[in-house]
């Protein structure tokens, strides 16, 4: 399955759920969100949303800082 993953290209071998794309990604466990082609996804909803072929997914992390 191909997705675009914050404007990159992305294989993967099986079906993957928001919430398994997110843990492959990142450590962070708060200050996350999720888009999928364009549509915000609400945390409690990831492990439920699978991710299809071609979807463009949109994983943004809080940075502190100034």
């Amino acid at each position: 399955m191909r997705l675009t993953v914050n404007g990159r290209s992305l294989d993967t071998e099986t079906q993957l759920s928001v919430q398994a794309l997110v843990e492959t990604l990142t450590e962070a466990r708060r200050g996350v969100a999720v888009a999928v082609n364009g549509e915000v996804v609400p945390r409690s909803a990831w492990a439920a949303v699978p991710l299809a072929e071609g979807d463009a997914v949109e994983v943004l992390t809080a940075a502190q800082g100034g």
